[in-house]
This record gives structure tokens, sequence and C-alpha cells, in this order.
């Protein structure tokens, strides 16, 4: 073998860039969680954040109508079907008061591929993106993998997990190229007040960087919580805002696999041709439930949001209630984000663990419930639990959870 044959098979067999990437922390909870579960563990698992809930019938019903139309078994234009498209651009108006044009619109697969395709278009290497901390767990990967540098920017339950302008202005230097803002928030459920939204826009206006504004929980909003548009609030913010929305939250369509991008026409053109190469167009028979989804009324939607209320009123009194941790109420999402610090440090059943990370691993050993580690979204001390199940499996699965910790010393 020649020592260029020799050299060629030492490199390595995975990119550096994709090496670099983390597993989704909230799938691989969710995925031991279901493993667990079928190997007969009666585990409960607060981890992934999607309703438990069906997809409501008049939208499974145009999934099955178009699956019969020979139409829809072909290639469709990659920026989206132009119904769908539409109907995005009458939604964001009725919803958000916010005007747009269809060609101001990308239909993705998912909100994470507008996430990822967001970041791809505007950034380039060495460019910051600011990022307020606690974040979802897939926005530093993406922007690693577009080549920019994730500058983190950490509010605790003191704050309400709401960052400040002040916070804002200290990490901005001249490579800031783009803030990701979402309210309500993935993993705290923390929602931005209308002030705080409007100071927050004029702030990114006034040093002329983009927006990139994650809106996908928007129709779960609790005690009189409000999550204006940040393009609304500062509407000269318009041309450098790129807004990330989905089907999956709103209507329990998760696995439909449908999202979006709203932005100035040259960033969804530029878009539009990533896409074009990366996956063509997304699957019709989605489409045509998206638009079942996007054109239809919200009362599905209040009836979700209706039991998410209860369940966000009850997960919150019941974790209150266990010494060492402080949950504060979130106003909006699935999510509550309890700070663990008080445990961490005493001995439970023969372990001290000292991270977030070691405390749910012990509760998913010793308690059979699983939950997502505050690494997974910024610094230790704080665990994700998702509501977004049943009212029984949150009363057992934090009484358990209680049980276990009870015995900390």
């Amino acid at each position: 073998m020649s020592a260029d044959q020799k050299s060629g098979s030492e490199k390595p067999r995975i990119s550096r860039r994709i090496a670099a990437i983390a597993e989704s922390a909230t799938l691989a909870v969710d995925a031991k969680a279901k493993a667990l579960k079928a190997a007969g563990k009666p585990v409960i698992g607060f981890g992934a954040g999607e309703p438990d809930f069906p997809t409501p019938d008049y939208i499974v019903d145009a999934a099955i109508a178009a699956a019969k139309n020979v139409a829809n078994h072909r290639y469709t234009p990659s920026p989206g079907l132009p119904e769908l498209r539409e109907a995005i651009v009458v939604k964001t108006k009725r919803d958000s008061g916010y005007e747009v044009t269809a060609d101001q619109v990308l239909v993705t697969n998912g909100g994470k591929q507008a996430v990822y395709q967001s970041f791809a278009t505007i950034l380039d290497p060495g460019d910051e993106v600011i990022l307020p901390s606690p974040f979802w767990t897939t926005y530093p990967e993406a922007i690693k993998l577009a080549g920019g540098v994730s500058v983190e920017v950490f509010a605790d339950e003191s704050q309400n997990y709401l960052v400040s302008v002040e916070q804002l202005q200290k990490a901005l230097t001249p490579k800031t190229k783009a803030l990701l803002f979402c309210s309500p928030s993935n993993p705290t459920g923390s929602v931005y007040s209308p002030e705080q939204v409007k100071a927050i826009g004029e702030w990114a206006l006034k040093n002329n960087i983009w927006v990139i504004t994650d809106e996908i929980y928007e129709h779960l909003l609790y005690d009189g919580a409000t999550a204006p548009s940040i393009c609304v609030a500062v509407p000269a913010l318009a041309d450098r805002t790129i807004i990330i929305n989905g089907v999956a939250k709103t209507y329990a369509m998760t696995g439909w696999r449908v999202g979006w991008m709203i932005g100035p026409k040259d960033v969804i053109k530029a878009a539009t041709n990533l896409q074009s190469h990366l996956s063509s167009n997304v699957s019709n028979v989605s489409q045509r439930a998206a638009i079942a989804a996007v054109a239809g009324d919200l009362s599905a939607v209040h009836k979700m949001g209706e039991a998410f209320d209860r369940r966000r009123k009850l997960i919150v009194g019941l974790l209150n209630e266990i010494p060492g941790i402080t949950c504060p109420t979130p106003t909006g999402a699935f999510y509550v984000y309890p700070s663990v610090k008080g445990v961490l440090g005493k001995s439970i059943r023969g372990k001290v663990p000292t991270t977030s990370a070691e405390l749910a691993t012990l509760i998913l050993e010793e308690a059979e419930v699983a939950a997502v580690p505050g690494e997974a979204f910024g610094p230790s001390g704080y665990l994700r639990f998702s509501y977004a199940t049943s009212d029984a499996d949150i009363v057992e699965g934090i009484a358990r959870v209680k049980k276990l910790l009870s015995e900390a010393v």
C-alpha cells in the first residue's frame, strides 16, 4: 500500500460538520421512554413535545381524499402548493394581523426544516446569532450547520426565563447577524408581553440585525396572555424578519411534517432554491391536509387548549409540592420548566446527582419517569416536562417523582 493510500484510509468516515451535531435530546429521551415501555416497563414520558390528541377528523378526511387524487401522486412546486401558500397568507392575516403575499411563503417539511433553511439562507461562516436561553435544542445545531456561532444569553427563573434588551445589548458584537426569538417558548412556556416584544423588535431594528421568530405555539396561550408577531409590533422590521410556523402543535399534526417560512421575497426565493435540491416538495397529501387545517376554524384548537390549560395548572401545582423544586407558572405552549437546583447535591438512593442530566437519569431509572434535562436547552439545574399527556399520567408520574425526591438527604 502506498503512503497516499494509507493516508487516505485514515481519513475520518464522518465529516467534521456532521460529527459535531448533537442528537436531539428531546427525541432521544422520548425514544428511550418508548423503548422501555416496549420492554414492559411502566414508564411515563414527559419528554416529547407533541399533543396526545388525534389530528381532527376533518383534516384526516381531507388527506384521505387527497390520497385518491392522482394529481397528488406527482411532483408539485418546491415552494408549496399554491392553494396552501394562499391559505397561509389568509391565516397569517387572520391570526396575526400581518399581511404578506404568497411569494413570501415557503412550505417546508416541518418547522425544523424551516429553522435550518432560515439560518442556511442568511448566515455566512462566523456570523453570530444571539440565542436566548433556555432554547429549543435544535436551534444551536442548525446555526452550527450553517457555519454560524451561537451567542447564548441566559435568563433564569427569576426573570421568568425572558431575556431583557439590556442582556441582548451586552451580547451584541460587530459579527452579530441575527436574533432568534421564540414566544411562546419551548422549553419554558414563557411568553413575552407586547411591550417586551416591541422593545426587542425596536432594538433589533436599531442595530440592523435579522430576527428569526418561531411562532409555532402562537395559539397555545393561557391566563389572558397574548403573543403578538414581532413584525406587527415593529412593522419596519419586516424586511429583516423570517417567521417560522407550522401545523404540528396547533392541530396535533406533528407526524404530518408541514411547516413554513415567511420572509422577504429575496430570502424566500433563495431558501426555495435550497429546498429544490434538498427535498423538492413537501408531501402533497400532507399539504392538502394542512390546507384544511389552516383554512378551517379554530374550534378544535380551542378545545385542545382547554385541556392543556387544565393540565398546566395540575402539573404546576404538583411539582411545587416537591421539596427542592420551584416551578414557575407558564402562560404558553405545553411545557413546564422547573428549577431542580434545590435537589442537586443530595443523596437519593445511594446516588448524588450534581447536574440535572444526572437527576433526569436517576428519575428515569428509579421512578420510571422520563423528563428532559436542562443541559439540552442551556445551563444545568432544570428539567422540562411536557404536559401534552393525560391527566392520569401527570398525577401518577409526578407522584412517582415526589416519592423518589422525598428520600433526598
